[in-house]
């Protein structure tokens, strides 16, 4: 059954790839044919092309691999590749010596890259193999024997640890299986590199032996068969030697370097080019003193002076890069010590424990954990301490205990803020910049990263510390990261400070209540409502951000209307009526005058003749079209308060306002919906337009 399904497979690939052991068979004849079949000069230029290309990709290859086994074939492409380039070299050869013309790119690497000085191009190609036999190649075949050594001593050990880690059930038989495949290719990978650098030591001597031969019998076929003079002998067949001679060793050298770095490459999780750039300014000191000791010899008389300086120049910019994410990254060390610090100090939970939910809970990720550290400077416990305490001073309950708990699956930068475990909010804060944000009057723009401030929804700007003096200059307001985090937690408890009101919390008020009023307390529980209802009398409140410290009057009023009608959203709207001072306070300005926009009288009838009853309480079927476009000219009507900075407040009949509000409370949930029963005597009226039908 596995061979169908393979050729299945094989016949959903592109024909290029299902050819590939095809075009892998004719490469390999067609190398063999190059050696004894003569080819055109044009064929040959692009064959030498494609050599330098492929060395050239295998090269780059390289540089990207993480671990050495990633490129398991290149033993085999090593062989390859110097099979094709002896090929080239006889083809080459015959063309030297039968035509002395051997095609455009040897001419031109006789020509171009000598300078047109044979000499040069002699010692250039010298050079060239001494780089490649004696250096390189060199020290690839030893590394390539002390790797293939040691792999294979360790071999054993290695499947002892796989064996172990599958008998202890640390890994699945399909993962044993997987490592032990790992570790034979790397035993095979390192044992056929050891024999492949062999080639490329042949290979340079192939070269040297093949340079000679054209150059001695060049002359002797110009001079003896050709009739040439020994000068232009030497120089027509030296030239075109030389030129072979530079086509084959530069991509020689260039693949000699990519098995280098092949068996220099350690295991790593980044690719070479970003652990050069990682370790290499992993120490900004030394980076440094370099740069001072340049910048002392370009002082110094008879030395170059603007080299020196300029190279000095860009070691001390790079010392400043390093320097700062060397100290970003020692920032971020600190916050996952302090995590784990915290992690191995927190006790044990018990079983029971888990089962407990957190009325309110911070997530950090490991970068805002400082924010939480009085140790290291952090004040957010602070502010959330005096959350609690204004939260009590203004709406009359007391807010949970907020648990504040790292999360390190977090960006490091991020929070997150649940609700009975559930995430209500979550934003990204900048520890080392400030929030700066404009209030109107500022013209002119800073540098900063642009963001949205979380708690209002304003457009803002990360500013560095550099830039926070000037912000400030201009008129920004600048807000702290801990105060970013504050005011958006405050901003949240108010959006769900009913969720956060529980019954044991509100029994616990009544207690406290009944140590001044106990009358009224004992008058209202248990004998008109229940602990339930008084608490979705206060749900309702606190949804619309009424205030229920005034507790003695809510529960007054509930005294007096809880007997004639259990629902509490009609009990809700004689406590407003009760609160009306209290409310409007919260919405005049500083001359006691409440700008509102009133609702149409068309629009009021509209509504009340909708309302229908249920055994549950009225409620008010309008259709979802109707509802948005009344809440589209609802917030039209408001639109000019709101461009003024003032509350947008909508005014009413008594009857209509809690279902003019249950309307428009899903596409304005901040929107403020008075009755004229809650509108103080002492409060001036000012209408600023109207809600039509």
């Amino acid at each position: 059954m596995a061979e169908p399904m393979q050729d299945i497979a094989r016949l959903g690939r592109p024909s290029l790839a299902r050819n590939q052991d095809i075009a892998l068979a004719v490469c390999v004849v067609g190398i063999l044919l190059v050696l004894i079949i003569p080819i055109p000069t044009a064929l040959l230029d692009v064959l030498l092309t494609i050599n330098i290309s492929l060395s050239v990709v295998v090269l780059l290859t390289t540089l990207y691999l993480l671990r050495p086994v990633d490129f398991a074939v290149f033993p085999s492409l090593l062989l390859m590749l110097t099979l094709f380039r002896l090929s080239l070299n006889v083809a080459s050869t015959r063309l030297i010596l039968s035509q002395a013309n051997a095609g455009m790119v040897i001419q031109a690497f006789g020509t171009f890259v000598t300078r047109g000085n044979l000499f040069v191009g002699v010692v250039i190609f010298v050079i060239l193999v001494v780089i490649q036999f004696v250096v390189i190649t060199r020290g690839a075949t030893r590394i390539s024997e002390v790797a293939a050594r040691f792999t294979l001593d360790a071999m054993p050990g290695k499947q002892m640890g796989v064996d172990s880690d599958l008998n202890a059930g640390l890994i699945t038989e399909e993962q044993a299986r997987q490592r032990r495949r790992d570790i034979e290719r790397e035993a095979d990978f390192y044992g056929a590199m050891d024999g492949a650098t062999k080639f490329v030591r042949g290979d340079a001597i192939a070269g040297v032996v093949i340079t000679l031969v054209n150059i001695v019998f060049g002359l002797i076929i110009g001079v003896a068969m050709m009739g040439m003079s020994m000068t232009d002998a030497a120089a027509t067949y030296t030239r075109l030697t030389i030129g072979d001679g530079l086509v084959s060793q530069i991509p020689a050298l260039v693949v000699s370097t990519a098995a280098g770095l092949i068996v220099t490459r350690t295991v790593s999780e980044e690719n070479l080019g970003v652990d050069f750039g990682a370790q290499l300014t992993r120490y900004p000191r030394a980076l440094g003193v370099g740069a001072v000791m340049l910048a002392l010899f370009g002082i110094v008389p008879g030395m170059p002076t603007g080299p020196f300086l300029a190279v000095a120049g860009l070691l001390a910019l790079i010392t400043y890069a390093a320097q700062r994410t060397r100290t970003r990254m020692e920032a971020e060390t600190r916050a996952r010590e302090a995590a784990r610090e915290a992690a191995e100090e927190r006790p044990a939970p018990r079983t029971e424990d888990l089962l407990t939910v957190d009325p309110l809970k911070i997530e950090l990720g490991y970068g805002l954990i400082l924010l939480a550290d009085a140790r290291q400077g952090g004040d957010l416990l602070t502010r959330i301490q005096v959350i609690r305490q204004q939260i009590a001073a203004k709406m009359g309950f007391i807010v949970p205990v907020i648990r504040i708990v790292d999360n390190m699956r977090l960006r490091p930068n991020e929070y997150c803020v649940k609700l009975r475990e559930s995430v209500i909010a979550s934003y990204e804060l900048l520890p080392d910049h400030f929030l700066a944000m404009n209030p109107g009057l500022v013209e002119e723009k800073i540098e900063g990263i642009p963001t949205q401030e979380p708690a209002f929804g304003l457009q803002a700007i990360w500013v560095s510390r550099e830039n926070r003096d000037r912000a400030e200059r201009l008129g920004y307001t600048i807000v702290e990261p801990s105060a970013v985090l504050a005011t958006h937690l405050t901003e949240l408890i108010y959006a769900h400070a009913d969720e956060l009101l529980g019954r044991e919390d509100v029994q616990n008020l009544l207690n406290h209540l009944k140590e001044r009023a106990p009358t009224v307390v004992s008058e209202l529980v248990p004998n008109i409502l229940t602990y339930g209802e008084v608490q979705k009398v206060l749900h309702i409140l606190l949804r619309e951000r009424v205030s229920i410290r005034n507790l003695e009057t809510i529960c007054e009023v509930l005294c007096d209307y809880g007997a004639r009608t259990k629902d509490t959203e009609v009990l809700a709207e004689y406590c407003r009526h009760a609160l009306g001072r209290e409310i409007c306070a919260n919405y005049a300005d500083e001359k006691n005058v409440l700008r509102v926009v009133t609702l149409a009288p068309e629009l009021e009838q509209e509504i009340l003749n909708a309302v229908s009853q249920s055994e549950t309480g009225e409620y008010i079927p309008v259709a979802p079209a109707r509802a948005d476009a009344i809440a589209e000219r609802a917030a039209q009507a408001v639109q000019p308060l709101v461009l003024e900075g003032q509350e947008p407040v909508i005014l009413c009949s008594a009857p209509a306002r809690r279902f003019f509000r249950r309307i428009v409370q899903r596409r304005l949930p901040r929107i403020v919906v008075l009755s004229y029963n809650e509108i103080d005597p002492s409060v001036t009226l000012q209408s600023e337009g109207q809600v039509v039908a």
